[in-house]
C-alpha cells in the first residue's frame, strides 16, 4: 500500500470522527434531560453506606426520590440528625428530632436458662435450624445463635457470643438499618430506643410458670411490670409487655417487680433523689408528686427521701426551691420503707333497724 492512500485513510478517518463528534455533540445538546440540582445536593449529605434501610436501592436512588418528593427526609438511620437536617435544610422543609433506634435482642436464652432442645448438625444457618424441629433450644422463641444476622449486618455491629451463643449487639456501631431484624427467622431482634433504661428481654407470648421449665429467664405473662408502673408506660402485647418510651421516666420499677427477670435494667446505674435541708422549706409539693411513697416531712419542715426512692425524678423536676437533686445510690432501693400512712379511719356503723315492738 503506497503512503498516499495510507494518508486519504486517515485524513478520511478524521473527518468522519469530527463529524460525528460535532453530531453528538448538538444531539447531546438538543436532547439534554434537566437535572435536578437538588439531586447532587442531597446526594452529598448521605453517607454513601448504600444499606438499603431507607427502603430505596442505595443512596443515590433515596437522593433522587426526596428531590422528586416520592421520600420524606430523615430515612436515612446511617445519616442520622445531622444527615436529616442538611437534607431538610436543602429541600425547605422541617424535619422532627428522633431519637436514635439502635437492634435490641429480647432473649436471655443462654446457658443453663434454655437448655439445647437437640445437637443441631446442619447448615450453620438460623433459618435452616428454625425450619427443624422449631429450633434447637427448648423455647422455640430462643435466638439459635448461629450468626444470620451476623452475617447480614453491613457495619460489623452484631456477633454471635462465644460463650452465650446468642447475639449481642454493639451499641456504637449499629447504624439502625435493620437489616438484623429482617434477617431473623426467630424475630429475637427489634428497634428499640439507644437511650432506653428497661428492656423487655424476651418475646414469648406463652403465660403461666410452665414456661420457666423452658427458659427460667421467660416473661410468664403474670403482668407483674404493668401493675408497678406508676406511669401508664406499659401495656401487655401479644402476651408480652410493651414500653412507651415516651412515657417511660427510668424508675425501673417495672424491673423490681419482675419474677423471672424478663424485664431488664441495669439497677446499678438507678439514682436517688436527695433533699438539702438548708433549701428545703416544707412546702410538701415533693410528697404529693412521688409515686412511691419516698418522701417524708410535715408541712414547713425539711424533708426526707427514704430508700423506696426509684430515681424516677419528679420531685426534682417540680421542687420550686431547686433544693432536690439526683445523686449516686448509696445503697439499693427498699420498696417497703415506704412513709406510714395513718390507717383510714373505720366508718361508722349504720344503725340497726328497729323491731316492730320498738316502733
Amino acid at each position: 500500500m503506497s503512503i498516499t492512500a495510507i494518508l486519504i485513510a486517515a485524513l478520511v478517518m478524521s473527518v468522519l470522527g469530527l463529524a460525528f463528534g460535532a453530531l453528538l455533540g448538538v444531539t447531546g445538546r438538543v436532547f439534554k434531560v434537566p437535572s435536578n440540582p437538588k439531586v447532587e445536593a442531597l446526594r452529598e449529605c448521605l453517607p454513601g453506606a448504600n444499606c438499603g434501610a431507607c427502603g430505596f436501592p442505595g443512596c443515590d436512588g433515596y437522593a433522587a426520590a426526596v428531590a422528586d418528593g416520592k421520600a420524606e427526609v430523615g430515612a436515612c438511620a446511617v445519616g442520622g440528625p445531622k444527615c436529616s437536617a442538611k437534607m431538610a435544610e436543602i429541600m425547605g422543609v422541617s424535619v422532627s428530632s428522633s431519637k436514635r433506634m439502635i437492634a435490641t435482642v429480647a432473649c436471655q436464652g443462654y446457658g443453663d436458662h434454655c437448655a439445647p432442645k437437640a445437637e443441631y448438625q446442619g447448615m450453620t444457618d438460623c433459618v435452616a435450624a428454625s425450619l427443624v424441629n422449631n429450633g434447637t433450644k427448648a423455647c422455640a422463641f430462643a435466638c439459635l445463635g448461629l450468626g444470620t444476622c451476623e452475617r447480614a449486618c453491613p457495619f460489623d455491629a452484631i456477633h454471635i457470643d462465644p460463650v452465650k451463643k446468642i447475639a449481642v449487639v454493639d451499641k456504637d456501631k449499629c447504624q439502625g438499618c435493620k437489616k438484623c431484624v429482617a434477617a431473623c427467622p426467630q424475630h429475637v431482634l427489634s428497634m428499640q430506643p439507644d437511650d432506653r433504661v428497661v428492656t423487655v428481654s424476651c418475646h414469648n407470648p406463652g403465660k403461666g410458670i410452665a414456661l420457666k421449665e423452658k427458659c427460667d429467664r421467660a416473661c410468664i405473662g403474670c403482668e407483674a411490670c404493668v401493675k408497678a408502673c406508676n406511669f401508664e408506660a406499659l401495656t401487655m402485647e401479644n402476651g408480652v409487655p410493651k414500653v412507651d418510651y415516651d412515657k417511660c421516666v427510668g424508675c425501673m420499677a417495672c424491673a423490681d417487680a419482675c419474677p423471672t427477670g424478663a424485664m431488664a435494667a441495669d439497677l446499678q446505674t438507678r439514682k436517688e433523689a436527695y433533699i438539702d435541708p438548708s433549701k428545703c422549706v416544707g412546702c410538701t409539693l415533693c410528697t404529693r408528686q412521688c409515686k412511691f411513697d419516698a418522701i417524708e416531712g410535715a408541712l414547713k419542715q425539711p424533708h426526707k427521701v427514704l430508700g423506696a426512692c426509684t430515681g424516677c425524678g419528679l420531685c426534682a423536676a417540680k421542687c420550686p426551691k431547686k433544693a432536690i437533686t439526683m445523686r449516686e445510690r448509696r445503697a439499693p432501693r427498699n420498696k417497703m420503707d415506704k412513709v406510714k400512712k395513718a390507717p383510714a379511719a373505720a366508718k361508722p356503723a349504720a344503725p340497726a333497724a328497729k323491731s316492730p315492738e320498738q316502733k
